[in-house]
């Protein structure tokens, strides 16, 4: 026989009868029922955001932000770049010229000069001049006079006290200290710490020891009967309550639960369908109701009125306001420049002014024609022309 080709499907379920399918069928039919309108409702709150997100908030989005940037953006930025800005400047050249440039000037030329010509210099001169040749000589008498005067005090000093203090307690310690602590030592031993020792050792410690193993004993069996006490209670527990709740949960609670979620998963899938085949039957009702009619109402009359209007007036109209504002534009600049004449011919009348001079032609060079595209041309009778820049630069005659 072939292995694996009489195995169980992949989906196979094991317990499952036609009980269980007469009984999956009604619930899920009912569960359908009661799903489909939360399924309908939450397809049209969908619908819905969808909507309102691409027809209500974008553009307002849009509008908020154009908005926000034309009142605030850039008149935040025209006042920073133009008031703020040179605001900010005069006030930090204000603050350098009253609290930093005075402080400076005067830490530069009256503080330093005077702590470094009435402090350092005097004090750098006292001591070089004065405190370094007097610790030279106090160094000297104290390495000459001093250090062989205090060898000798302390040689002296240390000899006197050794006589005088050390010697007396050494005596004292070696012949008196030393032997009564030890005849106090050995009595303390003897009557004491001997007899303590042989009652810890003979008396006390199997004492001890008796009562440990009692107690030992009483725990061990206190802790055999709580043992057993615990052992007989669990397996109460097990047989009346684990055992029945587990089958419960596992012959009941888990199958409902399942054939719930399976149930529910159906319902909101169908229901999906469902929901999508009248929201797609509304949308035709609605285009063949409202969106056809008002299209084709677009397309074959407001359009060919639209360009009509559009050719016929609003071209005109606007060509005719550019032309108007085109005329007044020309004539405010010519009344501009009279204005500005008559002004310029008034002041003149009243308090003088330099001579302009008259408008004349160019004179044209008679040495050399250099901008003649045919030919550059030399008069004989006429003295060479300087060759200059035409940027105003000194000219070099030519010799």
């Amino acid at each position: 026989m072939e292995h694996g080709k009489h195995q169980a499907p992949a989906r196979y379920e094991s317990g499952e009868g036609c009980l269980t399918t007469l009984v999956r069928i009604p619930v899920r039919i009912v569960v359908l029922v009661l799903v489909l309108p939360v399924r309908m409702a939450w397809d049209a709150l969908v619908v819905g955001a969808r909507a309102a997100d691409r027809m209500l908030l974008r553009p307002l989005g849009r509008a908020l932000v154009w908005g926000i940037e034309v009142l605030v953006a850039i008149p935040a930025r025209w006042l920073y770049a133009q008031v703020l800005t040179p605001l900010g400047h005069g006030l930090r050249w204000l603050a350098m010229a009253v609290f930093v440039w005075p402080w400076a000037a005067l830490w530069r030329y009256v503080v330093v000069p005077g702590v470094r010509y009435g402090i350092v210099v005097p004090l750098v001169w006292l001591y070089e001049q004065v405190l370094t040749p007097l610790g030279h000589g106090l160094r000297w008498v104290r390495r000459a006079l001093l250090l062989p005067a205090g060898r000798g005090i302390a040689a002296a000093v240390g000899w006197l006290l050794t006589v005088v203090l050390v010697m007396p307690v050494v005596l004292l310690w070696r012949h008196l200290l030393r032997p009564l602590g030890l005849a106090v030592a050995w009595l303390l031993e003897h009557l004491i710490v001997l007899p303590l020792v042989w009652t810890y050792r003979e008396l006390l410690t199997p004492l001890g020891h008796g009562i440990a193993w009692l107690v030992d004993l009483l725990v061990r069996g206190i802790g055999a009967g709580l043992r057993g006490l615990g052992i007989a209670l669990g397996w109460l527990v097990t047989v009346l309550l684990v055992t029945p709740a587990v089958w419960v949960y596992r012959r009941v609670l888990t199958p409902v639960g399942r054939e719930i979620a399976a149930a529910l998963a159906v319902a909101w899938r169908v229901a999906g369908f469902i929901s999508r085949a009248f929201g797609r039957a509304l949308a035709w009702l609605a285009w063949h109701l409202v969106g056809a009619p008002v299209t084709w109402a677009y397309r074959t009359v407001c359009t060919p009125v639209g360009h009509f209007l559009r050719d016929a007036v609003l071209a005109p109209a606007a060509r005719a306001a550019l032309a108007v504002g085109r005329t007044a534009r020309q004539t405010l600049r010519t009344a501009r420049e009279t204005v500005r004449q008559a002004r310029r011919d008034a002041w003149r009348a009243l308090v003088g002014g330099p001579r302009e001079p008259e408008p004349r032609e160019p004179r044209r060079p008679l040495a050399r024609t250099l901008g003649d595209t045919q030919q550059a041309t030399t008069v004989p009778s006429a003295a060479p022309e300087p060759e200059i820049s035409l940027l105003g630069q000194k000219s070099v005659p030519q010799g």
